[in-house]
C-alpha cells in the first residue's frame, strides 16, 4: 500500500499550488496538515467517487479538492495561500467498506494509510 504525495515547495503569499496524491484504487481520501510544533489538522477530503468535497473552515473557499476521472489522484489546488498555511502536507486513504462514507472525515485516526508529506512553504 503506497500513496505518492508530490507538489509542495516555497512561493509566496497570494500564490497557488497544486498537490497531488496517487494511490492504486478509488477510496474516500483526504487532505490533513501539521505545521511545526502543532498537531495534525484536516484541510479537505473527498468521496470515492469526487463528490461531497469536505474543507476546514480555514481553506474553505481558497482551496478545492477534486481527484481524476479514473479516481486514483486526487488534487488538492491551493489558492491566495497565506504563510499561516506554512505546514507538511499529508494525503490518507480510507480503504475499509465502513469508511467510505463521509462521517467524521476530519478525524485522522479514521484513516487507514498515510503518504509521506509533502512540505509547502508561504512566505510574507
Amino acid at each position: 500500500v503506497q500513496l505518492q504525495a508530490s507538489g509542495g515547495g516555497l512561493v509566496q503569499a497570494g500564490d497557488s499550488l497544486r498537490l497531488s496524491c496517487t494511490f492504486s484504487g478509488r477510496y474516500v481520501m483526504g487532505w490533513f496538515r501539521q505545521a511545526p510544533g502543532k498537531e495534525r489538522e484536516f484541510v479537505a477530503a473527498i468521496d470515492l467517487y469526487g463528490g461531497y468535497p469536505n474543507y476546514s473552515p480555514s481553506v474553505k473557499g481558497r482551496f478545492t479538492i477534486s481527484r481524476d476521472n479514473a479516481g486514483n489522484t486526487v488534487y488538492l489546488q491551493m489558492n491566495n495561500l497565506k504563510p499561516e498555511d506554512t505546514a507538511v502536507y499529508y494525503c490518507a486513504v480510507r480503504v475499509s467498506p465502513t469508511g467510505q462514507t463521509m462521517g467524521a472525515i476530519d478525524r485522522h485516526r479514521t484513516y487507514d494509510y498515510w503518504g509521506q508529506g509533502t512540505l509547502v512553504t508561504v512566505s510574507s
